[in-house]
């Protein structure tokens, strides 16, 4: 199993991804996600961040829940994606995202024999991460091989076919991040061709201010200069509240607050992926958030999901996508990260 990523300025949370993407570098620190869960939290099944939260309609919407593989890289590598689906079945998941479509000791899968076992056990592919560019003009890229990378999203008949490299190709500057937009736009109108979207997910450096123009935010150049029928948009809610942590000031030091959740209600259509990642409040932490399994954290996700699936037409428009880039236990992770977020109900 393989998922590309490029370096980026934001090495930190690069985490053991290097090992699993195999092109570009990245730094594992696994401080930043925090200390292990004990197991009587790893074993809990009903977790206490869900108790009171009202006896309305559940808060996620049916048939949208999904998962990013890479979560589960270690399983997928070891005992292959079908015990895999067999497992994000019996947990009720809907969909699957893909990092990558081997299976390492696993043995060789064909991508018709992997879309078929999806099938077979009630998970839609929803979407892939592939790399943005390498320094290899062989890597399986976009920029390096965009033709090979939409079809294998068509042949497994993805919707969604994305990058999580940040996009900093051209480096951090105005003009570098709209070479990157351009590119971005032709990736768009490439997928768009063959019936799917292009969609890129953000870590926290998207959201850093330019290099040269210290009072523009980056991802608001990305936003504005991307074709919104072209570039859509997959929210890490982690990474863009690790971002307003950082970045609440610009480097004078003038504030320049800002909400994630806001970036969605303005744009509503751009976002149709969202990954749900959860982290405990850490000040002391230099990213401002401990990564923990969903529904152990800080982060309000009763809110978050109810105020997008709330927007007038957009109920059943959004896919949310668990992950957590190094759990304890992968299984676990995937199990009570289910549990909780189908026990979120609206508050009455």
């Amino acid at each position: 199993m393989s998922r590309t990523h490029q370096p980026d300025p934001e090495l930190t949370h690069r985490l053991s991804r290097r090992g699993m993407l195999g092109v570009a570098a990245g730094a594992t620190v696994a401080a930043l996600l925090g200390t292990a869960a004990s197991p009587a939290q790893a074993a809990g099944t009903t977790d206490t961040a869900t108790a009171g939260k009202g006896r309305g309609r559940p808060v996620l919407p049916p048939g949208r829940l999904g998962i990013q593989l890479y979560s589960l890289r270690d399983k997928v590598s070891t005992l292959g994606f079908a015990p895999v689906f067999a497992e994000l079945e019996k947990y009720g998941y809907d969909e699957v995202e893909f990092a990558g479509y081997t299976q390492g000791s696993a043995g060789p899968i064909t991508l018709a024999q992997l879309k078929r076992l999806a099938r077979n056990h009630g998970l839609t592919p929803i979407g892939s991460h592939v790399g943005y560019y390498s320094s290899d003009p062989n890597a399986y890229t976009f920029a390096q091989n965009l033709d090979k990378v939409l079809d294998d999203a068509q042949a497994l008949g993805l919707k969604h076919i994305g990058t999580a490299a940040g996009p900093f190709r051209y480096g951090t500057t105005v003009d570098a991040m709209k070479r990157a937009a351009e590119e971005f736009n032709t990736y768009g109108a490439a997928a768009r061709a063959r019936g799917m979207k292009f969609y890129q997910h953000n870590h926290s450096e998207e959201f850093a201010f330019a290099s040269d123009q210290p009072h523009v935010r980056l991802y608001d150049v990305l936003l504005r200069e991307t074709d919104p029928s072209l570039v859509y948009l997959e929210m890490d809610i982690f990474w863009a509240y690790v971002a307003q942590f950082r970045f609440s000031k610009r480097p004078d030091g003038t504030p320049a607050p800002f909400e994630p959740l806001d970036y969605v209600l303005r744009r509503p259509n751009r976002y149709p992926l969202f990954h749900v990642k959860d982290g405990e409040s850490d000040p002391s932490n230099p990213f401002g958030y401990r990564m923990v399994d969903v529904g152990d954290g800080d982060i309000d996700y009763q809110k978050f999901i109810s105020a997008v699936t709330r927007l007038k037409g957009h109920r059943l428009a959004h896919h949310w996508q668990a992950e957590h880039d190094n759990p304890t236990e992968s299984f676990t992770f995937a199990r009570r990260s289910s549990d909780h977020l189908h026990a979120l109900r609206e508050k009455c």
